[in-house]
């Protein structure tokens, strides 16, 4: 079976944006490509995307701006606050140490393979966060996002000014330290087994300096945004690509292929066995979608059809109808 680690588009929000305006729209063409899915289309949604995509998605651009610590100049930008629902259950927690516990509990609403820890040793608490593809290529760059966000967490409890004992870092150690030592304001570790925000352990008792704003926030109303846990198995990731494609307005078995870095060839005998195939997952997902349009839209059976893909309305019709047993209209005038 395949293994296919999945996380929140949530935590690349704002990234598209920012190289488009940074280093343009040919270079965010190119990143999207890479990643196989486009995470500017989708940055609203509260959906998940590969690892590999994201990691190929920020390596894309790191290359394009030629910049090697291109994760580490994101880091200041990075806050779980931005990561939705999932951020403001963290947020919404009375102390720091109550915070970690709650992202620690909601993990599997944000990824599927991660891990994430508190460790007390002696008067150090360790926060630590481990990706599931750490090691990869492009991986230096999110150990320096992830590290961002971490620290986001201990900063909305304490003060922007705040600072750790030190940060550890599961990368190689890079031939300058200093800019990470500048950066993140700390003493740096490389090498680590995991990275790492360590900080003293009384931390953990620090209270929030404001009430939390907004509506009580519960686990519930976290799996409720992710439509329930991120997903485990082939089919659900793969159905989870295919209807983020649809919203991109093009979908192929090779872009999530290359999502899921996997081959072509692969992922269609991963299908077979699961008793499926790419065109029958999209059909389904075709059929899904345009339900939705047809119900909560105005626009016209035409407008709908291109947007899905098919060459001419009575295509699209034909092909709602094989799936639904209705025609679009008819469902329409049933509302």
């Amino acid at each position: 079976m395949l293994t296919t680690p999945v996380i929140s588009n949530l935590t690349v929000s704002g990234l598209p944006q920012l190289i488009r305006r940074e280093l343009g729209e040919r270079t965010l063409a190119q990143a999207v490509r890479a990643a196989g899915v486009d995470l500017e289309t989708i940055e609203g949604e509260s959906c998940f995307i590969p690892h590999a995509a994201a990691l190929r998605f920020i390596e894309t651009a790191a290359h394009a701006a030629g910049e090697v610590n291109f994760g580490l100049l994101m880091a200041p930008q990075m806050d779980v606050a931005n990561y939705g629902t999932y951020g403001r259950y963290i947020y919404a927690a009375e102390t720091l140490g109550l915070a970690i516990g709650r992202a620690i509990e909601a993990l599997a609403y944000h990824s599927n393979a991660d891990t994430m820890a508190l460790d007390i040793r002696g008067d150090e608490a360790r926060f630590s966060y481990g990706f599931a593809l750490a090691g990869r290529t492009g991986y230096h760059h999110v150990a320096n996002v992830a590290a961002g966000a971490l620290l986001s967490v201990c900063r909305h409890f304490l003060s922007a000014n705040w600072r750790p004992l030190r940060i550890e870092l599961d990368i190689p150690r890079p031939r300058q330290t200093a800019p990470f030592e500048d950066m993140f304001r700390c003493p740096v570790v490389f090498n680590a087994p995991m990275m790492t925000v360590v900080f003293d352990r009384n931390w953990l008792d620090a209270r929030r300096s404001t009430p939390a704003a907004g509506p009580i926030i519960s686990i519930a109303d976290v799996a409720r945004d992710r439509r329930g846990a991120a997903p485990r198995d082939t089919l659900g990731v793969i159905s989870e690509h295919i209807r983020l494609q649809l919203r991109g307005g093009s979908m192929s078995i090779d872009s999530t292929a290359r999502a899921m870095d996997t081959s072509i060839r692969t992922l269609q005998r991963e299908l077979n066995r699961e008793g499926t195939d790419f065109r029958t997952l999209a059909n389904a997902a075709r059929a899904g979608r345009a339900h939705e349009l047809l119900q909560h839209t105005d626009a016209s059976i035409t407008r709908i059809a291109a947007e899905l893909g098919y060459s001419t309305p009575a295509n699209f019709s034909r092909a709602f109808r094989n799936a639904t047993g209705m025609n679009p209209s008819a469902l329409r005038a049933s509302d």
